[in-house]
């Protein structure tokens, strides 16, 4: 594969607002989510997911230091596990990632949409999709550019909503806050709130796991950056908002604004320009979140094409160095999956949660069998063994959560949803994997099928060619008297469009010939024998006398019946009757 040396490596802060576009937008709907789950102790959960996401920050931190490749949990099962089960995990991560590039930018065009109402929401999305694609074809650098400003706008619309909620508690009191705090605890315990809100705010850390899957394109040390950057802001911003909307909005209202929490936030704190302002936000931030997907997958998909998972074909590169096959491939699928759904993605939400809950989980796996089995391959940091056996269970508990949960009416559980784009997404990973042993099973069921046909066809062509040589190899008799070579000619013609053979003696008998005639036959049937080449010509020489006896003779000699030997027409001087000849026929 051709190099493409001079591509500019990301620093930290260009890799931090790359991942962090899509974990930090969470704040988005995870607070009301959480809310809806958990209650007043929604702030609890998301502390409870900021401690949870404390521990993977060793885990992806050993992993990725010993193996610095793209490919995320792919990557470090490929390396301590099977290549199947690596695969497993990159079926997952891609499914998340189509997920999240579908319902953030369909998710984005919908708070744009409360600002402009006459803006068609799919086409918009196709349109963001669409621009999202270009940006990732021109590279890294200039996407980098854009996620830069996205993120920043991002943290600085969250601050100022802070500020803005501060100030109008200042002048209000926590009176809401306390009232919230009223509410019974909802699922009957404050502990089984906490549960639910935990298995809600999960999706808060969605996100997490990108840095890993575009590491090669990080400067040196700056990816365990990213991990400590996007750990703070989720964990401080995650907690925060959901304690501010406690503070500010009473909790029956929060289910009426699941979608625009936090705009609507601001219309109560700060008025319709500081609404305006976070809906503008969330609209950019989650169209980073696109970005991030875009990012994301084509460093995945490089990663499993380079080991022969996916068609070589997909890593041709364009002059910039991006892998615009890859792009455009994630882009027509995104698509199709908007257009699947009939721009209902929030179908969706159960692939994107139980894939990236799933992966969460299989890079904790990958982190225990690196300790297991590549125990002296050097990582610049470690996590504990209970840090990783208290992460993992925590996220398996989590994703069965999120597994049982009870839809809305009407609604498919979210396992149903997720099984029906992840089967068909494993078979064909499966496909690519097996296709060796698919190609040779096909190969013998052909054969199976086939080849006692072929034989018996086989068979039959050689009966017929034994049959057609048996039909031409008998050989036929021309009794001449010296004819010239044009007799001769209408001789072999006649044969040759009516008789079934390969071979004729040209049979000259005499007394006492001249020798001239003899040499004068011989040159005409060489002259003959090269223009008929499918016929063979044999000239016999006898001496003796032509009649009924030396015909019945010869026919025994040769084998030849006398009705495959052949005169001219006798003169009024030839001393035979034609039925004393024994069938020998005229033919000239």
């Amino acid at each position: 594969m051709k190099e493409h040396k001079g591509i500019k490596k990301l620093s930290e802060l260009s890799a931090t607002a790359i991942c962090g576009n899509d974990i930090s937008s969470s704040v988005l709907y995870v607070s009301a989510l959480s809310i809806i789950a958990a209650g007043q102790y929604a702030w609890v959960a998301l502390l409870v997911v900021a401690l949870l996401l404390f521990l993977f920050r060793k885990i992806y931190g050993e992993v990725v230091g010993a193996l610095p490749l793209n490919g995320g949990a792919y990557n470090a099962l490929l390396n301590t596990t099977s290549k199947s089960m690596a695969s497993l995990a990159a079926a997952l991560t891609l499914l998340s990632y189509m997920a999240t590039a579908v319902i953030s930018a369909s998710e984005g065009m919908h708070y744009l949409h409360a600002i402009i109402p006459a803006l068609p929401v799919t086409l918009a999305t196709v349109c963001l999709l669409a621009l999202f694609m270009g940006l990732t074809i021109l590279g890294i650098g200039e996407s980098a550019m854009v996620a830069v400003a996205i993120f920043l706008f991002h943290l600085f619309s969250l601050l100022l909503l802070s500020g803005a909620v501060l100030f109008y508690l200042a002048g209000h009191g926590l009176s809401v806050f306390l009232a919230n705090n009223m509410h019974p605890p909802s699922h009957g315990s404050i502990g089984m709130a906490i549960f639910w809100g935990f298995c809600a705010a999960m999706l808060g850390i969605s996100g997490f796991e990108s840095s890993a899957n575009f590491v090669e394109e990080q400067q040196q040390g700056v990816f365990p950056k990213t991990l400590r950057n996007m750990w703070l802001v989720v964990s401080v911003f995650n907690p925060l908002m959901a304690f501010f909307a406690l503070a500010v909005i009473p909790m029956e209202q929060v289910s009426g604004h699941e979608a625009d929490l936090l705009s609507h936030m601001g219309n109560i704190t700060g008025g319709s320009w500081l609404a305006a302002l976070i809906s503008v936000d969330a609209a950019l931030v989650l169209s980073g979140a696109v970005l991030t997907s875009y990012i994301g997958v084509t460093g995945l998909i490089e990663r499993i094409t380079l080991d022969r998972i996916l068609p070589i074909f997909l890593l041709k590169k364009n002059k910039r160095g991006s892998l615009y096959r890859i792009i455009l491939m994630f882009f027509l699928l995104s698509v199709s999956i908007l257009f699947i759904t009939r721009g209902k993605v929030e179908t969706l939400a159960g692939v994107y949660t139980i894939s990236f809950l799933s992966v969460m989980a299989l890079f904790a796996v990958g982190n225990i069998l690196l300790k297991i089995k590549r125990k002296k391959l050097p990582r610049p940091e470690r996590a504990g063994n209970l840090a990783v056996a208290l992460a993992l269970s925590a996220v398996l508990l989590a994703l069965w959560g999120n597994i049982i949960k009870t839809p809305e009416p009407g609604e498919p559980y979210n396992i149903r949803i997720f099984a029906e784009y992840f089967i068909p997404t494993i078979i064909l990973v499966t496909i690519m994997l097996k296709r060796i042993a698919l190609l040779d099973g096909l190969l013998h069921f052909i054969e199976m099928l086939f080849v006692p046909i072929l034989k018996l066809v086989s068979s039959i062509n050689n009966s017929i060619y034994a049959t057609i040589d048996k039909i031409q190899a008998q050989e036929f008799v021309f009794f001449t008297r010296g004819d010239n070579i044009a007799n001769l000619n209408k001789v072999l013609q006649y044969i040759k469009q009516n008789e079934h053979t390969r071979k004729i003696k040209i049979v000259f008998v005499e007394n006492n010939a001249d020798n001239t005639l003899i040499d004068q036959l011989n040159q005409d049937l060489d002259f003959l024998d090269r223009q008929y080449p499918e016929i063979k010509i044999e000239f016999v020489h006898l001496h003796g006398k032509f009649g009924p006896e030396l015909i019945r003779k010869l026919s025994k000699k040769w084998h030849i019946p006398t009705n495959f030997m052949f005169i001219g027409s006798p003169g009024d001087q030839f001393p035979y009757r034609i039925e004393e000849l024994g069938g020998v026929r005229l033919i000239i």
